[in-house]
């Protein structure tokens, strides 16, 4: 049993005497400790590394009174295993030298046996477990489809993502065709991470927002909805999706646990969209963890009032940026393990 299960009863909707806080990008950039891995490994060696993918999502727990931990990975482990050679470059980010742009492409492209493509993430799982020792849940993971197939024909990142829009509208059975594998991988992915012993698994769909609400539920929502079918009867699904507030009254009619919501949607007006029955988790600006700590505090109490202490996740809106301060980010966290009820 796991001894800290305040994540899970707001996933399971029950009353809690304060809402469970974890961050986004937790295991990450911003700590002292992550920096002096990152400067010894690139990038993919951390992932693909299950000891160090382990000492990473472990990093912020021993510091800070979280929650949850959520691993260690990227989005991009998934496309990888399906034999997308995906790197990380310097100043750049995300690069693919050869993008996914036709039919015959994407054709190529297998839907692999994750067991074999993606077993260092389970091992990281089992690592990271023993060293959490029950004493909170662990999050697993993944892209949303969307967001994948966006970084494959893209081939790095982009502020609008003009080329893999134009791929689904020019060649939409192309399309339909790469997102089916890139979802079939990822259900296949996430239930190995369920069997593995996560508490729970997140959807992150970063680039849903790029999309009118009507193409947002073409080429993306019936796809992370999938996931959800196929993951829910298993594990508790939480679906975030940034920019994406529009779609939140169709979230809502599935079989999500919870949902993300950025900072650009009030807390009042996310619970009238979602009818006051779902599970929200937010929305706090990643750039506001540069205000003072007392800022924060005041901030984030007022976030909680507004939410209700109930059905509810603190966390921020996106995640945490790399220049924020250690001290702020413990601002926000302790800011919610303090909090009280005004009564």
């Amino acid at each position: 049993m796991i001894k800290n299960d305040l994540y899970l009863k707001a996933l399971r909707g029950e009353t809690v005497e304060r809402p469970p806080v974890w961050m986004m990008r937790q295991a990450g950039r911003y700590l002292p400790e992550f920096i002096a891995l990152r400067d010894k490994y690139d990038f993919f060696t951390r992932c693909q590394t299950p000891e160090l993918a382990a000492e990473i999502t472990i990093q912020p727990i021993r510091r800070f009174p979280l929650d949850a931990a959520i691993l260690f990975s990227d989005i991009l482990v998934v496309p990888q295993a399906m034999g997308i050679d995906f790197k990380m470059k310097e100043s750049v980010g995300p690069w693919l030298d050869n993008p996914i742009r036709t039919t015959e492409q994407v054709q190529n492209i297998e839907v692999p046996d994750v067991n074999d493509t993606l077993g260092y993430v389970f091992d990281a799982i089992e690592l990271t477990l023993q060293k959490l020792d029950n004493e909170i849940p662990l999050i697993g993971f993944a892209g949303s489809p969307w967001t994948i197939l966006c970084y494959c024909v893209e081939g790095k990142g982009s502020k609008a993502f003009d080329i893999a829009k134009s791929f689904c509208f020019q060649q939409p059975e192309a399309a339909h065709l790469l997102l089916q594998k890139i979802t079939d991988t990822t259900i296949a992915y996430l239930k190995r991470k369920v069997e593995k012993g996560v508490s729970a698994v997140q959807v992150f769909d970063s680039w849903g927002g790029m999309l009118s609400p009507t193409d947002y539920q073409e080429f993306s929502w019936q796809y992370i909805n999938q996931i959800v079918e196929a993951l829910s009867p298993l594990t508790h699904v939480v679906v975030f999706g940034k920019g994406c507030w529009f779609a939140l009254e169709d979230m809502t009619m599935s079989k999500a646990s919870a949902l993300g919501v950025d900072w650009t949607i009030t807390p009042e007006f996310a619970r009238t969209l979602t009818n006051h029955t779902m599970t929200l988790q937010g929305n706090f600006d990643p750039a506001r963890l540069h205000s003072t700590p007392e800022t924060i505090k005041k901030m984030v109490t007022e976030m909680i009032n507004r939410f209700g202490k109930d059905r509810y996740i603190a966390n921020l809106g996106h995640g945490i940026l790399p220049n924020i301060p250690v001290e702020n980010a413990e601002a926000f966290i302790r800011a919610v393990v303090d909090w009280k009820p005004n009564i």
